[in-house]
């Protein structure tokens, strides 16, 4: 029996060898049916799922928040602005006329004293002692003279009988005169001490705020020592306030002065401003600023005013009757011209072009198509859109005002 054994080296028959490659022809040609079936199911399935899912609806922006304030209709006076600085009317360095011992002294540092008022009392004794002096003086020259002028009058007889000579006339004549001569300068002497003693009791010149005392009652002060007063007094009630402008404003400073309209106003803060009238303008404008002075004068009642203050000072110079005012923040700088939102019916916004007329940095006189009554947007523009709506924040406030 003859039994044959495979060789695992020889190749196998060609139907087996040609198989697979067969096999890889026919994958390739089934795939892109395949892959176009899983497209399908793919495409399927998302439309399943995502159709279940409603589409949400369009989001409405809200209408934005804003401030708004009421364009009025009034008579506004247009305001120059400077730093002033008070001003005392009047400052007296009290000093002493007579060198003596200063007594007692009869106020408080910082007080206000009064025009008369007993401030300093230098020791009067040295002084009475020479008033008695100089009327003593004084009653025993009348005497003399009385007896100078009996003998000129008895010599003036005797001359007229022949009983005298010439000469012993005018040697009478000439003492009685003399001794009137006397009497005259006597008086005048107690006149002095008179003086001098009314100069030991000191009293203020002037009604003002005295500063503080420099020289201690038991001092020997010096009679006319200017460097070294006694003290210092200011008056403060009226006051004056100094402002300078710029030259260029010097012809309405004129024409408000000559129309008694030039009015200063100060806001010297802790209160209410306070307003006087110009009474002084600068006879020449100063070469090295440009600059002309103004003056006024303020009652001081409160003494809020204090010299040496600095103070937010302005006059009128301008007048704007009947102006349309809005509140300074209403209006927007644009790339052409200046602009409000206006807020209408249903609190719709417009824009409106208008013309800065003035601006006090409160408020802004302006001219355009805005009308007194209505409402303008002060805060919040940025995000409002011309002809939608806005949500007014403040309307009770904006309907009172």
């Amino acid at each position: 029996m003859n039994i044959r054994i495979a060789n695992p080296l020889q190749p196998a028959p060609s139907a087996v060898q040609d198989s697979p490659a067969e096999f890889r022809r026919k994958s390739r040609s089934l795939a892109p049916v395949l892959g176009g079936v899983a497209l399908i199911l793919m495409a399927a399935f998302l439309w399943h799922f995502f159709s279940g899912i409603s589409a949400p609806p369009p989001q409405i922006a809200p209408a934005p928040p804003v401030t708004i304030g009421v364009a009025q209709e009034r008579n506004v006076a247009g305001l120059a602005h400077s730093i002033g600085t008070v001003v005392p009317v009047s400052t007296v360095q009290v000093t002493a006329l007579v060198t003596g011992e200063l007594l007692s002294t009869g106020f408080a540092e910082g007080q206000i004293v009064k025009a008369g008022q007993v401030i300093f009392q230098i020791d009067p004794k040295p002084f009475a002692a020479a008033l008695a002096q100089a009327r003593a003086t004084l009653a025993r020259d009348i005497a003399n003279n009385v007896s100078a002028q009996n003998d000129k009058a008895r010599y003036l007889n005797l001359i007229a009988q022949g009983a005298a000579s010439a000469q012993q006339r005018d040697q009478a004549v000439a003492a009685a005169d003399a001794d009137a001569a006397t009497v005259e300068a006597d008086k005048a002497a107690v006149q002095t001490a008179e003086l001098n003693l009314g100069y030991t009791t000191i009293r203020s010149p002037i009604t003002g705020k005295t500063g503080p005392l420099l020289i201690q009652p038991g001092n020997l002060i010096t009679a006319n020592n200017n460097a070294s007063p006694l003290v210092t007094i200011t008056q403060l009630q009226p006051i004056k306030v100094s402002m300078f402008l710029p030259q260029v404003d010097l012809p309405r400073i004129q024409t408000q002065m000559a129309a008694k309209k030039l009015i200063m106003r100060l806001n010297p803060g802790g209160g209410r401003p306070i307003t006087a009238p110009v009474n002084f303008v600068g006879n020449q404008v100063d070469a090295k600023t440009g600059t002309v002075e103004l003056r006024a004068t303020f009652d001081n009642a409160d003494f809020r005013l204090v010299p040496g203050q600095y103070v937010d000072a302005a006059v009128s110079l301008d007048d704007y009757p009947h102006a349309i005012v809005v509140p300074r923040d209403a209006v927007n700088v644009g790339p052409d011209s200046r602009y409000v939102f206006v807020v209408g019916d249903r609190d719709i916004a417009t824009m409106r072009a208008v013309q800065l007329i003035y601006d006090d940095g409160t408020n802004a006189v302006i001219t355009g198509d805005v009308k007194p009554g209505e409402r303008v947007i002060v805060e919040g523009q940025l995000r409002v859109v011309p002809g939608n709506a806005v949500q007014i924040m403040n309307a009770s406030a904006a309907a009172r005002s």
